[in-house]
């Protein structure tokens, strides 16, 4: 896929790899950038070896021009396709609807645990809640996104291709599935310590065993499902940017809070017998040099094993914050507990589709570190023109911003249907309930849109950087914002018991 020329006057042959037709180019035309009007440059180095409805080189002829070469080995032309609002809406509210009411089925989960004796007993579970379903962001969303990619690029299109992206990243989401899982349990031990000015041992040991066997379980069952979910999008000719993170979303939530709560339950019934906690944190950490060893092995994974903890870990401290909120408020609002899972998720889950699709657009049309030239407003783009312009991704952030309120009032009055929860669905709630989801998602999709370009720029790959630190921070927002409608609906007088009880 090299090209040549054997001198400046010689022309350059072009394959369509579909077609089989030939084409010449000249120096000027490759030069110039002008191949085609209806055609897009983008990087080669993300599509070698692959075979995408493009042009390769001819690299059978003798000799070799390094001007040409330096200037070709780094580019391809595809045909340049765009999205509609109406494309762009049909394949992602579907998901994103599933992805909702998984969000619901976990807050449903939320709502009747937390009555639970273990989560009344050792209360600091709260505090794991945000950071453990925000796995989806800082391991899942992130796999998925990276999946997407590659799929996009062509490099799952063979089953060798996607047996080593599959079993590269099932290592790496273990590896850093335990070490979160870890870390999340000791931030909710000092959460615990700090208050009471005590160190209970049996608390500390079922919080730690509880978060690594969660992390770790969750996080091999929706890996499976996302290496699923992308390759059956590609061969469907489903984009998996719209499609994969929903899917992640959807089960993320509801699997994790369910191991969660059963994990917890077990363990608390041997509260008095710490040698089985030990016994289990100690088999998940012996494991930890497997997955790393694999991980490192793989040439998908290498890189992100070595430079993808700093927004995982950040990410897991950004989400224990929101916890914190979450143990405060859920003492004095019952009916918090049911729509956390919600109002978190669904912010979640539509800036990680947009997110994702800004990372393959930057991926499809320009080098790591280089803004593509048709990307206008750069990195610090005003928030008017970020929703109201004309680009790719203001079109996908208007279809992302309107499916929140018509999204939310069908999950609310799915919570409201089953008889769940502590709080009536009044007018005013739903006011102060969709002003707090509308204000999360907006400045979600601001930041996102920022984030992304900023990292591109200073060559961190967003798609394994950009989605923990936006989860985390939705899981945050969300959390925050809820709490604060919920403390102004008391304040106003419409109050929190009287449904559910």
């Amino acid at each position: 896929m090299v090209p040549r020329a054997a001198s400046d006057s010689e022309p350059l042959l072009a394959t369509n790899t579909d077609s089989g037709d030939d084409k010449e180019f000249s120096d000027s035309e490759f030069k110039s950038g002008k191949i085609d009007s209806n055609e897009t440059l983008i990087p080669n180095a993300f599509i070698k070896d692959s075979k995408p409805a493009s042009w390769t080189f001819d690299n059978d002829q003798s000799g070799t021009d390094n001007n040409h070469r330096s200037l070709l080995e780094d580019q391809i032309v595809i045909p340049d396709t765009k999205e509609t609002m109406l494309s762009i809406a049909l394949q992602v509210f579907v998901p994103f609807l599933i992805a909702g009411f998984g969000t619901v089925g976990a807050g449903l989960v939320l709502d009747v645990v937390q009555h639970w004796e273990v989560f009344k007993i050792v209360s600091e579970i709260f505090i794991l809640v945000p950071a453990l379903l925000g796995l989806k962001g800082n391991l899942e969303m992130t796999l998925a996104s990276r999946l997407s990619t590659q799929a996009n690029l062509g490099h799952m299109d063979t089953t060798k291709e996607q047996w080593k992206m599959a079993t590269g990243n099932m290592a790496l989401i273990q590896c850093q599935a335990i070490v979160v899982g870890f870390l999340a349990s000791i931030f909710a031990m000092i959460m615990d310590w700090i208050p009471e000015g005590q160190f209970n041992l049996e608390h500390a040991l079922l919080l730690c065993a509880a978060s690594i066997v969660t992390a770790s379980l969750a996080s091999f069952i929706l890996g499976c499902v996302m290496v699923g979910v992308v390759i059956i999008s590609r061969k469907c000719h489903i984009n998996p940017d719209n499609v994969a993170t929903p899917i992640a979303a959807s089960l993320g939530d509801l699997t994790t809070l369910s191991l969660l709560a059963g994990i917890s339950n077990v363990l608390f019934g041997k509260l008095d017998s710490p040698r089985f906690a030990i016994s289990v944190i100690s088999l998940f950490l012996l494991l930890l040099p497997l997955w790393f060893t694999i991980a490192r092995r793989n040439k998908y994974t290498r890189e992100v094993l070595q430079s993808g903890w700093t927004p995982v870990i950040s990410a897991m401290a950004i989400s224990s914050i929101g916890g914190c909120i979450l143990d405060f408020a859920v003492d004095r609002f019952y009916g918090i507990a049911v729509f956390q899972p919600v109002i978190n998720g669904v912010g979640g889950n539509l800036v990680a589709v947009q997110a994702s699709r800004i990372s393959t657009y930057l991926h499809q049309r320009s080098k790591l570190g280089v803004l593509p030239a048709d990307d206008s407003g750069g990195v610090c783009k005003d928030p008017i023109s970020a929703f109201f312009g004309k680009s790719v991704h203001s079109t996908t952030a208007r279809v992302l911003i309107l499916m929140v309120v018509p999204g939310h009032l069908v999950f609310t009055y799915g919570i409201r249907f089953v008889n769940a929860g502590h709080t009536s669905v009044t007018a005013m709630f739903l006011t102060f309930y969709l002003l707090a989801a509308l204000v999360q998602v907006a400045i979600l999709l601001y930041v996102a849109h920022i984030m992304v370009h900023w990292m591109w720029v200073k060559q961190i790959d967003p798609d394994n950087s950009a989605i923990p630190y936006l989860t985390a921070l939705g899981d945050l927002l969300g959390t925050a914002l809820l709490a604060l409608a919920f403390m102004i609906l008391y304040e106003v007088g419409d109050k929190d018991y009287d449904v559910g009880e």
